[in-house]
């Protein structure tokens, strides 16, 4: 057997990881080097990514025009505080994402995260109730089944029940919840919206908005619901003056075959958030972007201006990565890729639906999904999958992917069959516990 690397076996001893435990027998497979839609381990193995790194790296490992972005950035400055500051990267990347963006959105804030962006939009919103004269509107509403990210805010209005935050109940602010529309393959009765208008109606003079993952819900499920309940949504927050916050960290930038979700509902947000794959997967950097109705209100509130200001904030390298990620999605064709990979991936994985353990194949975009019944996936699954030579990260009882967009069909085609084969071989086996995101 090959020796592990020092550094390796300091990881293991020290290094934490995301949604485990220290010291863990969870595998860790050290990567030496990544291209393209493949990574490649210390061992020399070569693995088609499903992942694009959670979703973000969507033109692939190292593309040359945003290595290049990047290089020429540094060789100015890499990094400036945003206070007082302010640098062409970070203005042109604002302009970029309001001429793209759906609506009327007209003012950026620059954050370090996904889940930072959330916070900033469920500040914006208390505060913009402030400057309006209703105080007492800090409360959201939501629906069950979604992920909005793992600081306090965002936990806030992440799924109470069956998301990955349960143990901060009682802490966390008690929001609102709908129950989760039906997917998009199941009859609707109209009974979730129904639900969610009364609680709208009930608690109005509390709610500051309603926040929703559009069409697809993430990390809480990967569910995939109709654009007309997101519409029905929107057009209940005009009805009854709440302001609509969408969560397009997961979804925007062609995702869902859309540039972003909303799209497929016609529907214009107050407050929009991105991330994920804003830069391409090269930096974290994210944004909220805000209509100037609500960012105008937000000034007039008893703070006077918007209280947050990450120290990284609109980081000069994160913002010319980014600039260069949109221009080279939109010089594109990405529509026709993104509509071309849900093809393969529907086909691909529609084996799957004749195994008895299976409940749901599904499929919108660039984003395939499994869903097993139970809760509970086979053991060593995932180590599987990479003997196979792919890389996919299941959790709890769903397998998906959402790779790249530069994926080689031959490379979508050894992903989707290395799924089956591992899922057909191996569902037999005895359910172990959840394993981590």
């Amino acid at each position: 057997m090959q020796q592990q690397p020092d550094w390796l076996r300091y990881d293991r001893d020290h290094v934490w990881h995301p949604y485990a435990t220290v010291h863990s027998d969870t595998p860790i497979w050290p990567i030496v080097e990544a291209r393209g839609a493949e990574i490649r381990l210390a061992d020399g193995r070569w693995l088609v990514d499903g992942m694009a790194s959670w979703w973000s790296v969507i033109h692939g490992y190292r593309h040359p025009v945003l290595d290049a972005a990047l290089k020429a950035q540094i060789d100015r400055f890499s990094h400036v505080m945003f206070g007082g500051l302010t640098h062409e990267p970070a203005v042109e990347l604002a302009r970029r994402l309001l001429t793209i963006a759906p609506g009327s959105l007209d003012h950026v804030f620059f954050a370090d995260s996904g889940s930072v962006a959330v916070e900033v939009a469920l500040k914006m919103a208390i505060q913009c109730w402030d400057g309006r004269g209703q105080p007492q509107r800090k409360r959201f509403l939501t629906i069950q089944s979604g992920y909005h990210g793992d600081t306090f805010g965002a936990m806030s209005v992440c799924d109470p029940e069956n998301g990955m935050h349960r143990l901060f109940s009682g802490f966390l602010p008690e929001q609102l919840f709908a129950p989760a529309p039906p997917l998009a393959s199941e009859a609707d009765d109209g009974s979730a919206l129904e639900a969610f208008e009364t609680l709208l109606k009930q608690h109005r003079n509390e709610i500051a908005a309603v926040i929703l993952e559009p069409i697809v819900q993430g990390a809480g499920g990967m569910r995939i619901y109709r654009p007309d309940y997101l519409k029905s949504v929107a057009a209940l927050c005009r009805q009854h003056d709440v302001l609509l916050i969408l969560d397009e960290i997961a979804t925007g930038f062609g995702r869902t075959g859309t540039l972003f979700a909303c799209e497929q509902a016609g529907v214009e947000p107050d407050i929009l958030c991105l991330g994920k794959a804003l830069t391409g997967g090269y930096m974290t950097l994210a944004a909220t972007l805000v209509s100037d109705e609500v960012a105008r209100d937000i000034c007039r509130s008893e703070a006077g201006a918007l209280m947050h200001g990450p120290t990284f904030m609109a980081n000069p390298l994160a913002c010319a990565v980014a600039g260069a990620s949109i221009d080279l999605l939109l010089s594109r064709p990405w529509r026709d890729r993104v509509i071309a990979i849900e093809r393969q991936l529907e086909q691909g994985l529609a084996p799957c639906r004749d195994l008895h353990t299976i409940t749901d194949v599904r499929t919108i975009g660039a984003i395939g999904v499994i869903e097993l019944k139970g809760n509970h996936l086979p053991p060593g699954i995932q180590e599987t999958l990479v003997g196979a030579g792919v890389w996919v990260r299941p959790f709890r009882n769903l397998v998906y992917v959402m790779p790249p967009y530069v994926i080689e069909d031959a490379q979508l085609a050894t992903l989707t069959e290395a799924i089956c084969e591992v899922l057909s071989t191996r569902l037999q086996m005895q359910p172990s516990p959840n394993p981590p995101l």
